[in-house]
């Protein structure tokens, strides 16, 4: 956007300084014609104390970037999920720093630890639901974030940095749910720590060294669990710093919105009007966090990670988190193991290069069909990847995971730079056909308004026209007359001038009997 919406709240304190010398006179006036009666001390102590909480420098920074920063007015719920991925932050963090108090990062005390938790620790069983079942929730509202910046096109200029700091929030979110994922040291827990891990020995000369490096030793143990139990506890605090980075750039650039508005003028204070949307937001989120806590506290788990580690026997059929299943099966698709590790890998990083490779115009997808086709098929693609990468390690999964992947890919790389340059082909094309119907109509009303005009001068000239050429008719005639008359009166001389001639010859010749005396 092209003005910056924190300049609301960075000019309030000259708007209250104004208010003060205007207040009291404004606020007289509404008494007369009010039914109430408020004395005038009560409207300077509402002025006092709006200039105390702008000359405290925290409370004007919650006043700048919280009560009045500037909001697109016409923000719907889904940028709710911003706020309630931040909230789902904090439970984790929460909930994850109680956990510790009792966990012991040991192979053969951890599994044993979260059993004393679930079982003897009040309302342990409570905090470790909320923090497995916050992992997910948090995931899931990422996920629909993601989701609406991308319909929404929130990657475009002058963006590309916020969403940037996003996809790699999502890159230190993945890091730290897997690093979670292995401290209940179940059978998923360790086998997905061995062949996670092991996909570092793909990388030429120095993977193998990288993988022991991971390990601790050569095959995942105490200081593996260690290592991950350290990493996943300092990972949190990493993802706060960048999220505030998040913010930051947020703030400086502005919401993006449905129909963007660079001049400012479409905006409303974010409390309260967004702030009420998003407490209604983040009370259904309750909801549905609290339902999957007590209910079903189990539904999003694998049933496997409930029997402890054991190195010895390898579980018919390891599958990750949920959250991590359509990443998982583009993994399996690719037959050669480096292939599949960075066909995995990029389906993560191809995020960074939205920014970069948008060549689409217009922010507002709902007038974007071609985008819109694409989009849709994708997130179908997204939740195909997501089945299958739960499903048996068959011939006909895998088949249709290649066809998933290789249209997952085709959607980021190809579509999505390719429907900008298709839609604003169209849009020149509809426009210059939109001028030409505009200028044929305007033609056409303009006939219609002077019908009758033109009928009478279309009559008007034909009768002109009649007229002209029986003209002209009567002069060819008397001129054919005249020329006709002439050619006689000629013809007639020339005879006259002969018959005289003949007579004259015939008085000249002599007598025949006087050429002839005998005869």
């Amino acid at each position: 956007m092209g003005s910056n919406p924190t300049s609301v709240g960075r000019t309030r304190p000259n708007n209250i300084i104004m208010l003060k010398k205007n207040f009291n006179s404004l606020f007289t006036n509404f008494l007369s014609y009010s039914k109430f009666s408020v004395s005038l001390p009560v409207t300077n102590l509402i002025v006092r104390s709006s200039q105390r909480w702008h000359k405290n420098f925290l409370l004007s920074f919650v006043s700048n970037h919280v009560v009045y920063y500037g909001t697109p007015a016409n923000l719907t719920y889904s940028w709710s999920f911003g706020s309630l991925a931040g909230i789902c932050l904090v439970i984790q963090i929460v909930s994850g720093l109680f956990l510790a108090m009792f966990y012991t990062p040991h192979v053969d005390l951890a599994f044993a630890s979260i059993e004393f938790i679930m079982r003897d620790v009040n309302n342990g069983w409570l905090i470790r639901y909320i923090h497995s079942n916050g992992a997910s929730m948090f995931f899931l509202v990422v996920y629909c974030h993601i989701l609406r910046g991308l319909y929404y096109n929130s990657y475009s200029q002058p963006r590309e940095l916020l969403w940037v700091s996003g996809a790699l929030l999502l890159l230190l979110m993945m890091a730290t749910a897997f690093l979670g994922y292995v401290l209940p040291w179940g059978q998923m827990s360790f086998w997905g720590a061995t062949v996670i891990t092991s996909m570092f020995s793909a990388i030429p000369k120095v993977g193998q060294h990288i993988v022991e490096w991971l390990w601790g030793g050569f095959t995942v143990n105490n200081p593996t669990l260690n290592r991950f139990f350290s990493f996943h506890f300092f990972l949190p605090f990493v993802i706060v710093g960048v999220v505030f980075v998040h913010l930051a750039l947020l703030h400086k650039e502005g919401s993006s919105a449905p129909i963007s508005d660079s001049t400012g003028v479409d905006q409303v204070p974010f409390y309260p009007y967004f702030f009420v949307k998003d407490l209604f937001a983040f009370f259904v989120f309750l909801f549905v966090f609290v339902w999957f806590i007590y209910y079903y506290p189990n539904a999003l788990g694998d049933p496997n990670n409930y029997i402890i580690a054991d190195p010895i026997h390898t579980p018919r059929h390891i599958v990750p988190e949920w959250y991590f299943l359509p990443f998982y099966a583009i993994l399996r698709s690719i037959p050669h193991k480096t292939a599949g590790i960075l066909a995995m890998l990029f389906s993560i990083l191809v995020l960074f290069a939205l920014p970069f490779i948008n060549t689409s115009l217009v922010k507002d997808s709902s007038s974007r069909l071609i985008f819109k086709i694409f989009y849709f098929l994708a997130i179908a693609d997204f939740l195909l990847l997501g089945w299958l990468g739960q499903s048996p390690v068959k011939d006909g999964y895998i088949f249709a995971g290649q066809i998933a992947t290789v249209y997952y890919f085709l959607f980021f790389l190809v579509f999505l730079p390719l429907s900008g340059i298709w839609e604003t082909l169209l849009t020149h094309s509809f426009v210059r056909l939109s001028y030409w119907n505009k200028n044929q109509k305007k033609y056409c009303t303009l006939l219609d308004s002077h019908k009758d005009e033109v009928l009478e001068l279309q009559r008007v000239d034909k009768e002109e026209r009649l007229d002209n050429v029986l003209r002209w008719q009567h002069l060819e005639v008397i001129m054919l007359q005249k020329s006709g008359q002439a050619r006689l009166n000629s013809l007639l001389k020339a005879h006259n001038l002969e018959v005289e001639e003949l007579k004259r010859l015939k008085e000249n010749l002599p007598d025949i009997k006087s050429l002839f005396p005998n005869s």
